[in-house]
């Protein structure tokens, strides 16, 4: 009997290129963050230009981290990603725990994108405020019907998506900058607010909220297994991705900051409606309601496409349900997206995805300590492992990356002892259920 790891069922299919490792990049990182965080950051560090440092300076981390993963997925090229950097360089045990725990992270991440666009919908028609609830689970199923065409078509949408997303945004720039103030905006001297508190403590709240809306940089690690030829193609889709995001973020800071006053700006919820409101009136804030819909499309989109792909790698090693190790005619492991879509299902009906996605970020953070940690693991222990991409400043780069991920994480659990104490209880509980699952798939 074939054994299901090797069933043809269970591999997946070549199909994906530069064009779509670009769009993942740009669709899994760019959501609601962007035009929602500078109004937060203002508030927290009250100058122009320290807050464009702050965004500077993740933008490098981004940068250097996917120096350090191109490696890795050029080098393991299988779905999976932080899964499977961690499974090959520190075993079993620490695969399980990564891919579970990221795995669970971007369930909930996903929960909480569709019960937000809910919102947004609910925004564009008020008659729906009602029906939040039905449209965040209408819309999961939705997606879970598209994608299970194929993942040709689905490749396809992201990367229309992903470039609706940066062509609206861009065209946001360009109405910004188009707009002559009455008094032009410094970015110094008067332009700024007192700092509440010690700048220590706001300097540290800002690089957090701004990590975590980078976050997805790595997307396309997820997709190596299917990409026609992962050692060309994944260096030039994440480096070009990254670069794309962070030219973007910039420029959309630089035209908030152009068109209202720290002031104002600190104050704002939502400071790309009120910079378009400053320019074209009131009726104009559903044009960045539209592109909050099309940015949150593009996220749900690029996660029910990877997160089922980490559960679908678990399983085919052996450390899941091997139920869950299928792929169906059109390349897409059907059976985990069901299973994946299905949790994130729960968790809007339960309403526990917001406290959830607080416990995740503790899980990104420790995917990307574990995966640069992975990769001097390797460098050290499988120096025959073919490597047609080397990080660039190793081992000073990936070490800085590791001890800056570490600082993150220890800001996630000071920031927030509660979540992380959660997260600190799954640890605790992971490795009977590692054991479990070891027994059962014997």
């Amino acid at each position: 009997m074939t054994p299901p790891e090797t069933n043809r069922s269970s591999q997946l299919l070549r199909l994906l290129g530069v064009g779509f490792g670009i769009a993942v990049t740009i669709g899994g990182t760019i959501g609601t963050g962007i035009l929602r965080r500078p109004g937060t950051i203002a508030q927290e560090l009250g100058q122009p230009s320290l807050a464009l440092l702050i965004w500077t300076l993740v933008g490098i981390y981004a940068l250097v981290g996917s120096l350090q993963v191109i490696e890795l997925g050029t080098m393991l090229p299988k779905a999976g990603a932080w899964y499977v950097f961690a499974r090959r360089a520190f075993g079993d045990y620490a695969g399980f725990l990564i891919g579970i725990g990221s795995w669970l992270g971007s369930i909930s991440a996903m929960a909480f994108g569709a019960a937000v666009m809910g919102e947004y919908i609910a925004l564009l028609v008020p008659a729906s405020s009602g029906y939040i609830k039905p449209m965040a689970i209408g819309i999961l199923v939705l997606f879970v019907a598209f994608h299970w065409v194929g993942v040709r078509l689905a490749s396809q949408a992201q990367e229309v998506m992903s470039f609706l997303k940066a062509v609206g945004l861009l065209a946001f720039v360009f109405v910004c900058f188009a707009y002559t103030p009455d008094e032009p905006i410094q970015f110094s001297g008067d332009n700024t607010l007192p700092i509440q508190g010690s700048l220590t403590v706001a300097v540290l709240a800002a690089l957090q909220s701004v990590f975590y809306t980078y976050d997805g940089w790595h997307t396309a690690a997820y997709f190596t297994e299917e990409d026609v030829d992962p050692s060309k193609n994944l260096p030039r889709s994440m480096l070009a991705g990254v670069l794309l995001i962070i030219g973007i973020y910039l420029l959309v800071n630089l035209a908030l900051f152009h068109v209202l006053p720290i002031e104002r700006l600190a104050q704002s919820k939502l400071p790309a409606a009120d910079a378009i409101q400053t320019l074209y009136g009131p009726a104009s804030a559903r044009v960045v309601t539209g592109l909050l819909l099309i940015s949150i499309m593009g996220i749900i989109n690029a996660q029910i496409m990877f997160n089922p792909r980490v559960l679908f790698a678990i399983s085919r090693d052996g450390l899941f349900s091997r139920f869950f190790a299928r792929v169906n005619a059109g390349g897409t492991p059907g059976r985990a997206m069901i299973l994946t879509a299905g949790m994130s299902i729960l968790m809007i009906i339960t309403g526990t995805y917001g406290k959830l996605s607080d416990i995740a970020s503790f899980f990104f953070v420790l995917c990307y300590a574990a995966g640069f940690a992975s990769l001097i693991r390797l460098r050290q222990t499988a120096p025959e492992l073919p490597r047609p991409f080397r990080a660039w400043g190793y081992p000073v780069s990936t070490w800085v990356m590791l001890a800056a991920s570490l600082a993150f994480l220890v800001g996630v659990i000071v920031s927030d002892p509660y979540s992380s104490a959660y997260a600190v209880g799954f640890i605790i509980i992971s490795y009977p259920a590692y054991r479990l699952v070891k027994q059962l798939n014997r």
